[in-house]
């Protein structure tokens, strides 16, 4: 096995640290970030298959893609956009 990078992850401790909630907290903020990008709406979701379930994924995120560089060649003005949802 090849190592890369030499990180360690930091001791559990009785006593939280000032560092570790900082890190903590940016952690959070960018998983945050991340969470409008996978375009799936919040719900509960249930497919009778994985292939179903990965096809809904496939389908949101095509969605998503399309409207997201619908609204950029908007906003550099160079098409706009025509599609109907």
């Amino acid at each position: 096995m090849k190592q890369i990078g030499n990180r360690r992850a930091p001791q559990i401790t009785a006593q939280a640290s000032g560092t570790a909630l900082i890190a903590g907290a940016l952690f959070s903020e960018s998983i945050a970030r991340l969470a409008p990008s996978t375009f799936i709406p919040k719900g509960i979701y249930r497919y009778k298959t994985h292939e179903a379930a990965n096809q809904h994924q496939l389908e949101c995120l095509a969605r998503g893609m399309a409207l997201l560089a619908a609204a950029r060649r908007s906003h550099d003005g160079t098409d706009q956009p025509t599609c109907n949802p």
